[in-house]
């Protein structure tokens, strides 16, 4: 996998903004990415040395349809890193969100 469709975008949502005073940092991530892939991307896209990765799979948000006989139907399921930078570095596209 190119390290490019690794990281699918930066997450910049509340908690995302407060874990980046502490060095880390959100991102979506393709599921068929793992730690080092995950880490060798950011590092490449980046040019920053990253510390520890933190991978967490989460789950698609349930659906009330109506298209279905009033079944619930799920959102697809997607993979979120956090990646931890050292004590250095930052990514400057997070920087005045």
């Amino acid at each position: 996998m190119s390290s490019y469709a690794v990281i699918k975008r930066p997450l910049v949502t509340e908690k995302g903004t407060g874990l980046s005073l502490a060095n880390k940092y959100l991102f979506e991530v393709d599921m068929r990415a793992n730690k080092p892939q995950v880490k060798a991307a950011v590092e490449k896209a980046f040019n920053v040395q990253v510390t520890s990765v933190n991978i967490i799979v989460m789950k698609g948000k349930p659906r009330s349809g109506r298209r279905f006989r009033r079944a619930t139907t799920y959102g697809s399921d997607w993979k979120k890193a956090i990646v931890t930078l050292a004590a250095d570095d930052k990514i400057e596209l997070f920087e005045g969100v």
